[in-house]
């Protein structure tokens, strides 16, 4: 089994960058594909971001797409999320996901992940 710990969340004037790392204990990540996804208060989690096992593929929500960046460090262990120009509606809890199967055939849904973090508060002010 996998512990995934997010961290780097914070306040952000809107126009603002922060970087979301996911680090990994117990496992390797090296053998997971891994998700980024995030929950607004009241909403669903949503999709925001995703990586395969190795970094060959990426995709990204449309709401994103241009302005957030997934990148993986499976020496380090970790998954990163940079993101830039930030707006208010980024606002959410972002979440870690880690899916342990050997094809990555739907990043963007949440059954797909086995082992999710606890996840980093993200709050862009207007």
């Amino acid at each position: 089994q996998v512990q995934l710990v997010e961290s780097g969340g914070g306040l952000v004037q809107a126009g603002g960058s922060l970087r979301l790392s996911c680090a990994a204990s117990g496992r390797t990540l090296r053998n997971y594909h891994m998700g980024w996804f995030r929950q607004a208060l009241g909403k669903e989690r949503e999709f925001v971001a995703a990586i395969s096992w190795n970094g060959g593929s990426t995709y990204y929500s449309d709401s994103v797409k241009g302005r957030f960046t997934i990148s993986r460090d499976n020496a380090k262990n970790t998954v990163t999320l940079q993101m830039n120009s930030l707006k208010p509606e980024d606002t959410a809890v972002y979440y870690c996901a880690a899916d342990s199967a050997p094809w990555f055939r739907e990043p963007s849904a949440k059954g797909t992940y086995d082992y999710w973090g606890q996840g980093t508060q993200v709050t862009v002010s207007s």
